[in-house]
């Protein structure tokens, strides 16, 4: 059977395709806590936003706990590898220097199931912001007590799911609460009743569901199709690296084609990308769009656009994000940018 062979390869394959959605699990290695404080929680989110930007990923749900955290999105350029390798290599890299230590932060590769749609999505969702008053030392609180806890946690979408705080600007919510009919503005109401109507129960058909296989999650015609398509790739196997299945054929833009439409719609001299210049935006806004269309990373950006250091690219990004975020104007000149080189790479 393909399953066992499977179990006995040191590392499963990735299953990708465009519009995958996933259930993504990382850990702590050892399981040792990955936040020690509050700033570990910030930055995570802070590299999950940059790099969903980059990489075009849709984030529906996240949820933060101290020694691991979840993730619900979906990949529209069938990229899961790459998105997450840009949010671990960077948060493992600030945690090491923040905290003064060396070595491994996440436990091994990081979990990732393939999840089917509708009510298996939505009840996912709600499992995945449950989290926070899943654990032992709550199990004798009252659901009031509980209630409470999570309308107040602030590390995952559900108190803006809620409509307890402001939403995140990187969290999509607009999928997940359609799937729970109705008019659009009772959804966050109605979402709150469906979430804690189990605060203190379990849905055991779909907990029962949830561990049926270690690939997927959905009823048995998705999890038959998922393991048909696994079972295709394993046969096809050369090599241990990662392997996608329905993927597109969609190469992305030359560094060139990225910098001249950079040039073009800027309308500045190309020279301009190459050369350091006192608090020009022009270089940030190269980096952003290699890495989005050229697939380039950092440190690839860095020697293209003869910058220093991969960090010095990372500080170029978020100078991007805080510029467009304050200035109208230089939003709608990336916004238009970014139309300009997606039409390039679909052609």
């Amino acid at each position: 059977m393909f399953c066992q062979n499977a179990e006995v390869m040191a590392r499963q394959l990735r299953l990708e395709y465009e519009g995958a959605i996933y259930h993504v699990t990382v850990r702590g290695n050892d399981r040792r806590d990955i936040f020690l404080d509050d700033e570990d929680r910030k930055y995570l989110l802070s590299r999950l936003s940059e790099c969903i930007d980059v990489c075009g990923v849709r984030l529906y749900v996240f949820c933060l706990m101290s020694n691991h955290f979840h993730l619900v999105l979906e990949t529209p350029r069938a990229n899961l590898s790459s998105f997450m390798q840009k949010v671990l290599t960077g948060f493992t890299v600030h945690f090491n220097c923040r905290h003064q230590r060396s070595g491994h932060v996440t436990q091994g590769r990081y979990s990732a199931r393939l999840v089917s749609g509708d009510q298996y999505l939505l009840k996912l969702s709600r499992y995945v912001h449950l989290n926070p008053i899943k654990i032992k030392k709550m199990a004798s609180w009252s659901k009031q007590e509980k209630v409470g806890y999570l309308r107040s946690y602030s590390w995952s979408s559900y108190r803006s799911y809620a409509g307890g705080t402001k939403e995140f600007p990187f969290v999509e919510y607009g999928p997940m609460l359609s799937l729970l009919g109705g008019r659009k503005k009772d959804r966050q109401k109605q979402y709150r009743k469906f979430v804690e109507e189990m605060v203190e129960g379990e849905d055991e058909e779909f907990i029962g569901e949830l561990w049926r296989s270690s690939r997927s999650i959905g009823d048995e015609k998705f999890r038959e199709w998922v393991d048909t398509c696994y079972a295709e790739e394993v046969s096809k196997r050369e090599s241990r690296e990662d392997i996608s299945f329905r993927k597109v054929d969609k190469q992305g833009l030359s560094a060139k084609a990225v910098l001249d439409a950079v040039a073009k719609e800027l309308k500045i001299d190309k020279d301009l990308l190459h050369r350091r210049s006192r608090n020009s935006i022009y270089r940030g806004i190269a980096g952003l769009m290699l890495c989005k269309y050229a697939g380039y990373n950092q440190r690839q950006v860095a020697k293209e656009l003869g910058l220093n250091t991969g960090a010095a690219v990372s500080f170029q990004l978020t100078k991007v994000k805080v510029e467009t975020n304050r200035n109208e104007l230089l939003a709608k000149a990336v916004a238009k940018l970014d139309r300009a080189l997606d039409r390039k790479r679909k052609k």
